[in-house]
């Protein structure tokens, strides 16, 4: 199913790859229009060229708050408004114990992914105001609705944008700006790839459907979201997950 996203202009954050290339073409799939943010210039060119005049690319550091303020002056320059943000950017797990994790570790991970949504919502919110209103769809993970062992800074990260999300709900209903998060599951991309990770069938038991996702199957989610057919939607978490935080498969239960 299509979500029409004519006359909207969304950036997304991360964009030069992997799930982030994902939304930025689904946008452009389903009539929108698209600034790609990221630190990967040539991936990201390459993106936006891909998709032609409805795309463009900017330079985007989530961490640093001169870059994001450009971020959104070039969206508003390039296409007039702003109606929409998808904080996609972050960083992997260390794979790491709370206890064996460095303090140094754990507060880049957070920095990555928890501070640079909100620099990144801080920054946008005035123009997506200015807009009329509109939609901020912030990526967390299934690691934001259960404890998920070796994932220390990166788990604390996605509960905080979980979190974080709902707090900006609350105090953005009355502009008409609607904030909800996603939860990705395991889905295969540059950044898990390194995991081992495989789409086969079978591959990964713990979840329902015994597989991992592909980046397309995120994209539906996302672009609901943007959408005005999610109008009366906010405050919420949209898990896309294969069922993993409901529960494990019986056949990873029962040791079949």
């Amino acid at each position: 199913m299509s979500h029409d996203l004519s006359d909207k202009v969304i950036l997304v954050t991360g964009g030069a790859r992997g799930l982030g290339e994902a939304y930025a073409r689904g946008i452009v799939e389903n009539h929108g229009r698209v600034v790609i943010g990221d630190i990967l210039d040539e991936d990201g060119r390459a993106a936006a060229d891909a998709l032609g005049d409805s795309a463009r690319y900017v330079h985007l550091d989530v961490t640093n708050a001169e870059s994001w303020r450009d971020a959104v002056e070039f969206t508003v320059n390039e296409f007039g408004k702003l109606n929409g943000l998808v904080n996609n950017a972050g960083v992997s797990a260390s794979g790491q114990t709370v206890a064996d994790e460095s303090l140094e570790t754990f507060q880049r991970i957070i920095q990555i992914n928890l501070v640079s949504v909100h620099m990144g919502m801080h920054t946008a919110i005035p123009s997506i105001r200015a807009a009329g209103g509109g939609s901020i769809v912030n990526i967390s993970s299934a690691a934001g609705l259960m404890g998920m062992a070796l994932t220390s800074g990166y788990g604390a990260a996605k509960w905080g944008v979980r979190g974080l999300s709902k707090i900006a709900a609350v105090e953005l209903g009355r502009d008409k700006i609607r904030v909800n998060s996603v939860h990705p599951g395991m889905v295969l991309t540059p950044m898990t790839a390194p995991t081992g990770i495989s789409l086969e069938e079978g591959a990964f038991p713990n979840n329902p459907f015994q597989r991992v996702g592909r980046a397309e199957e995120l994209v539906g989610a996302v672009t609901y979201l943007l959408s005005d057919d999610s109008s009366y939607t906010t405050g919420a978490e949209l898990a896309v997950d294969g069922g993993w935080t409901a529960g494990p498969s019986i056949e990873y239960i029962s040791g079949q």
